[in-house]
């Protein structure tokens, strides 16, 4: 049984997601075992009570420096074991410290097709008005393995999601999250929960 930690730093929406699929088995072999959050507000923490999910609050606010909150980032992690480490929506970059603990144990999804509009300061709504200024017939989801730099691990799983005409960033936002990150990140899961990855 696959152990999952899910990061999240709002709503939860793919958190949702997550829980659904184990719920309605499409996630086979996982289970969620802790969803870490590093905004106390964050709605995806009350998500994860009512789904009887550990719900653990990690903010840089509580901690003099950016290291000690690394740190304790890491302490929580490692405190529950995980085989798995899901970035749901987690707008906190990973400490590289992490990243080498874990290789390959971390993955993301990102609300573009990547290579195109990722990376530093690509996050939210910012992709969907990059995607729509640029004027792209295609846009999607990407998810990834997480390695040092942006955006820029291996590629898992992508869906392609068509732009519109009258699309604005928020409806396109939508219909990302609904046609392509809701349905890759559990299948991205549930194939490393089973090998196929």
């Amino acid at each position: 049984m696959l152990r999952v930690g899910v990061l999240v730093s709002g709503g939860g929406t793919n958190l949702q997601a997550i829980l659904d699929a184990v719920d309605n088995g499409t996630i086979t072999n996982a289970k969620i075992e802790v969803v870490i959050s590093n905004n106390a507000g964050a709605y995806a923490l009350e998500r994860a009570k009512n789904h009887n999910v550990a719900a653990e609050c990690v903010s840089p606010k509580n901690y003099a420096t950016r290291e000690e909150f690394n740190e304790a980032l890491l302490d929580k992690i490692d405190s529950y074991n995980l085989d798995l480490i899901v970035l749901a929506g987690f707008l906190v970059k990973i400490p590289e410290s992490m990243i080498a603990k874990y290789r390959n144990k971390i993955v993301n999804i990102h609300p573009s097709l990547i290579p195109s509009f990722c990376g530093v300061g690509y996050y939210g709504l910012k992709v969907h008005e990059a995607a729509l200024a640029r004027g792209v017939k295609l846009t999607g989801a990407t998810v990834h393995f997480v390695d040092e730099g942006m955006d820029s691990g291996p590629i898992i799983l992508q869906k392609a999601v068509e732009v519109l005409p009258g699309d604005t960033p928020e409806i396109l936002q939508r219909r990302v999250m609904e046609q392509a990150e809701w349905i890759l990140l559990p299948q991205a899961i549930d194939m490393i929960a089973n090998g196929k990855i």
